[in-house]
């Protein structure tokens, strides 16, 4: 089998109302998708996605006529092109979904088989008032969610802990509740000061008494040194590392133990291939490896494929905010949302591959001939 070609298509989705998110200041008003497809001589197409792709144009070549097995290959010029251009991880998914066609497997038995389910956090993305974040908790345990996760972005803290405290007092313990700091990275125009030790540490010794489950992104991810401060100075998890682009980072993580719980994206941090390796180095140094999922469904769907194989993490985020962020914005290239059972437990496809089915109607709808950079 060889690489024939490989083809990369942009999807707008129009978002009415606007989506709120806790980490940007302006409403999102569009949801940009972009697909890869890596076509082959024997029929068979791998489908990823999860980034924009951008610096990719003009590498084609680099993969045409190449067997799409020689995945070690392809990550190589995948990562040169990282450091040159920009994140074109997505290309690795394809890659993997074609494998696990080729093989008639689906993708998360290839990568060890731990387990084909694993149970969901409802990951929140807006800021709204206690009252209501505590309505919509109470609706996450209805819907048979575990766990949820709180975003912080108050301009007071305080305010961020009402909310926690709200939910608590809602829910009791029928919710694991984790909390995002959102203190790791910045949107291009963000120009605020970003929390310093101390301020986490007081906010963490908070969220103990409230019995959270884990802190994430307390401090800047570059701060390995004080993020392991903090993590010596605290009893609940903390957790990060969704932003850190490159594997070296992760090696000198693990290395100072910095972190409890390590968050890297296969859609945007060296793909399943190289992912699967910081989660081996990390959870061999007895952290938990539970991937950031906030791309889009597909993004989502892969790493779920390698979190059930290989995570010893008992959650995974599941991006979740209805009314406003929910399976239909957030999958809308795909033929079925991706949802959890009635137990809460998200169910990983055992068709070939990752198990993509995509729209064909909202293809067609939502195309484009441009990205709307920032629009992701």
């Amino acid at each position: 089998m060889k690489i024939t070609s490989v083809e990369i298509k942009h999807y707008l989705l129009p978002l009415e109302p606007p989506f709120k998110a806790a980490w940007d200041p302006e409403p999102r008003r569009k949801f940009a998708t972009t697909i890869v497809y890596v076509h082959t001589d024997e029929g068979l197409t791998g489908i990823g996605s999860g980034d924009l792709m951008v610096g990719f144009e003009g590498h084609e070549h680099l993969f045409i006529g190449q067997d799409p097995f020689a995945i070690e290959r392809h990550v190589q010029v995948i990562d040169n092109i990282n450091f040159h251009y920009g994140r074109c991880w997505p290309l690795d998914l394809a890659l993997w979904d074609l494998i696990g066609k080729a093989t008639g497997q689906p993708v998360y038995k290839l990568l060890g088989g731990r387990s084909n389910k694993l149970l969901a956090y409802a990951s929140t993305g807006e800021i709204v008032s206690p009252e209501e974040r505590a309505e919509r908790a109470q609706l996450l345990v209805e819907q048979g969610f575990k766990a949820m996760k709180i975003r912080f972005h108050h301009e007071d803290v305080r305010e961020d802990l009402k909310v926690v405290e709200a939910v608590r007092k809602a829910v009791g313990n029928k919710l694991d509740i984790m909390v995002d700091a959102n203190q790791g990275w910045k949107m291009p125009w963000d120009v605020e000061r970003t929390w310093d030790l101390k301020m986490a540490c007081q906010v963490a010794k908070e969220l103990e008494q409230l019995n959270v489950f884990w802190l994430e992104e307390p401090l800047p991810s570059h701060h390995f040194e004080l993020m392991a401060k903090l993590r010596e100075m605290v009893s609940l998890r903390i957790a990060g590392g969704e932003m850190n682009r490159n594997w070296y980072d992760f090696r000198e993580m693990n290395k100072h133990h910095v972190l409890d719980v390590y968050q890297p994206d296969v859609a945007l941090a060296g793909g399943i291939t190289q992912v699967k390796k910081i989660a081996d180095l990390v959870q061999g140094s007895g952290a938990w490896f539970s991937p950031h999922t906030w791309s889009n469904g597909i993004g989502l769907l892969a790493n779920l494929h390698l979190a059930a194989a290989v995570s010893h993490c008992p959650y995974l985020e599941f991006p979740y905010d209805p009314p406003v962020w929910s399976v239909d914005r957030r999958d809308f290239v795909q033929q079925e949302p991706l949802m959890i059972d009635s137990d809460g437990y998200l169910i990983v496809p055992e068709k070939p591959g990752l198990g993509i089915e995509l729209n064909e109607e909202a293809l067609k709808k939502y195309e484009i001939n441009h990205v709307y950079v920032g629009e992701e």
